[in-house]
C-alpha cells in the first residue's frame, strides 16, 4: 500500500536562539485515507556518536501526551497544540540552555504511514559584561595594551572599539584586533588620553564596556635613581654610627672590667700603722739580737727603750721630740764592747716622717 502521511514543514537551515530564549521547532503533517492506524508522535535529540543512545524529548501516543521523558528538559517542553491530531507535531521549548543545542527528529507514525523531519537547533549565549583595562605604562612614550574580554558567549566574537571624547579618533599609532578585542598603541601621546568604549558582540547579543585612559608624563628617571642612593647611603651611615657606638660601648665596659680586675689582684689592703710600727720594732730588735753575743746580751737587757711598743703618738713624733733614754742606764763605749766579742751593726735611721734610711 502507498502511505499517504507526509511531514510539510520545509525548515532546512539552523535555528540560533540565544540562552533563556524560547522557540518553536515546527513539524506539520498530513494523513491519507488509507492511514488508519493509531497515531504516535516522538521527538527526540539525537546523539552526536552514533554510539551513543538518541534521547527522547517528548511522545504522544494512545491520544495522550507524555512530557517528562527527558529529565534536563523536564518542564521546559510542551506540544504547540494540546490535540496534535489536526496535523500539528511542532513543539516549543523554553529557557534555552547551551546544552539543547544540537539536532532534533520529528518522527510521525500513523500505520501505515510513516514520516519524519530532523532540523538543527543552536543556542548560543550572548556576550557576558565585557571588562576593559591597560596592560603596560600608562607614561609618555611606552607601549600600551587596550583590552576588552569576556568570559562568557558563544563564538564567533566581535569586539569593536571606539573613543568618545575629543575628536573621537584612535590614535594614529593603533592596531585593532577585533577578534582578540586589542589595540596595541606604540609610542603613545598625551593625545591619547580620554575615553573608550569596547562593545562585544554575537549573533545574539552585545554587551559594552568603559575605559578611562590617562597618559602621564614620562617620570625624571635621574632623579629617582639619585634619590635611591642618597637613601642608601644614609641608611648605610646610620647603621657604621650604630656599630661604632656599639663596638665603643663594648670596649670601654671591657676596660673598665679588666682595672678592676687588676687593682682588685694587685694591691695590698692597707695597714694599720700600729701594726706597722710593731713590725718594725720587733724587726730591729730580732735584728740588733742576733748581732749580739751572749756576753753583752746582759747589758743589753739595761736599755729600755726596746721592750716596749711605741704608741701610736710617739710613732707619729718627729726624730727631734723622740724621748731618749733614761739617763740612769750606763751607756758602753764601743772599745769595750768589742772587748767583750760583740759585733758592730748599723741600725737603721729613720726620716722626719717616720721612714727608715
Amino acid at each position: 500500500l502507498v502511505s499517504g502521511l507526509e511531514i510539510t514543514t520545509t525548515q532546512v537551515t539552523p535555528l540560533e536562539k540565544a540562552s533563556g530564549q524560547s522557540v518553536k521547532l515546527d513539524c506539520q503533517f498530513t494523513v491519507g485515507p488509507e492511514d488508519s492506524g493509531p497515531l504516535d508522535i516522538e521527538w527526540s535529540l539525537l546523539a552526536a556518536d552514533n554510539q551513543k543512545e538518541d534521547k527522547v524529548v517528548i511522545l504522544y501516543s494512545g491520544d495522550r501526551v507524555y512530557e517528562d521523558y527527558y529529565e534536563p528538559m523536564k518542564g521546559r517542553v510542551h506540544f504547540n497544540t494540546p490535540d496534535p491530531k489536526s496535523g500539528d507535531a511542532s513543539i516549543n521549548l523554553t529557557g534555552l540552555k547551551s546544552t539543547d543545542s544540537g539536532t532534533y527528529q520529528c518522527k510521525v507514525k500513523k500505520a501505515p504511514g510513516i514520516g519524519s523531519r530532523k532540523m538543527q537547533l543552536i543556542v548560543m549565549v550572548r556576550p557576558s559584561k565585557p571588562r576593559c583595562f591597560t596592560e603596560g605604562t600608562t607614561e609618555e612614550g611606552k607601549n600600551i595594551v587596550l583590552r576588552c574580554t569576556t568570559t562568557e558567549g558563544t563564538k564567533p566574537m566581535q569586539y569593536n572599539w571606539e573613543k568618545t571624547t575629543d575628536n573621537k579618533l584612535l590614535p594614529a599609532s593603533a592596531v585593532l584586533d577585533p577578534v582578540e578585542g586589542t589595540i596595541n598603541v606604540r609610542n603613545v601621546s598625551a593625545s591619547a588620553s580620554g575615553t573608550y568604549r569596547c562593545v562585544a558582540s554575537n549573533r545574539v547579543g552585545s554587551e559594552e564596556c568603559i575605559l578611562h585612559l590617562q597618559v602621564t608624563p614620562p617620570r625624571n628617571t635621574a632623579g629617582i635613581i639619585a634619590g635611591s642612593i642618597i637613601a642608601v647611603l644614609l641608611i648605610l651611615i646610620l647603621l657604621a654610627i650604630i656599630l661604632f657606638c656599639f663596638c665603643r660601648s663594648r670596649k670601654r665596659k671591657k676596660y673598665e672590667k679588666e682595672i678592676c680586675n687588676e687593682i682588685r689582684e694587685d694591691v695590698p689592703p692597707p695597714k694599720s700603722r700600729i701594726s706597722s710600727a710593731r713590725s718594725f720594732t720587733i724587726g730591729s730588735q730580732r735584728s740588733s739580737l742576733g748581732s749580739m753575743s751572749p756576753s753583752n746580751l746582759h747589758e743589753y737587757a739595761l736599755k729600755p727603750q726596746y721592750d716596749k711598743i711605741p704608741s701610736s703618738e710617739e710613732y707619729d713624733r718627729p726624730p727631734s721630740q723622740v724621748p731618749l733614754p733614761h739617763p740612769s742606764v750606763p751607756r758602753i763605749a764601743g772599745p769595750n764592747l768589742s772587748r767583750m766579742g760583740a759585733v758592730p751593726v748599723m741600725t737603721p735611721a729613720q726620716n722626719r716622717d717616720g721612714s727608715i734610711v
